[in-house]
């Protein structure tokens, strides 16, 4: 496909647009597959692209393992959405073990 709707078009719009919104160092994810995930390496954004397939049959398993204790996820804390900008901080500066909770 050529012109104004084509991929490369697109993927170019999509670097403009939201890449150029991503803090030096960031990431851009996307759940979009039929194009390239942009990044600036220039700046040192990351590209990662995310697949998700609804599967109710394994989402059901993973449940039944974490009922029954042979699942678990490491919360190691909880935080308010106001405090996200400072977990990125320290995600960056010397990593976080465990997983964190953001409440709305």
């Amino acid at each position: 496909m050529t012109g104004e709707h084509s991929g490369e078009h697109v993927a170019s719009l999509t670097r403009q647009c939201h890449v150029g919104a991503v803090a030096d160092g960031g990431a851009v994810v996307s759940t979009t597959a039929f194009m390239a995930t942009p990044s600036d390496e220039a700046r040192g954004v990351r590209a990662a692209t995310v697949f998700v397939r609804r599967d109710s049959d394994r989402l059901a398993e993973l449940v039944r393992l974490v009922d029954e204790g042979a699942l678990t996820v490491e919360v190691t804390r909880r935080i308010p959405l106001a405090e996200l900008p400072a977990l990125h901080a320290e995600a960056a500066e010397s990593g976080i073990a465990g997983k964190v909770i953001v409440l709305p």
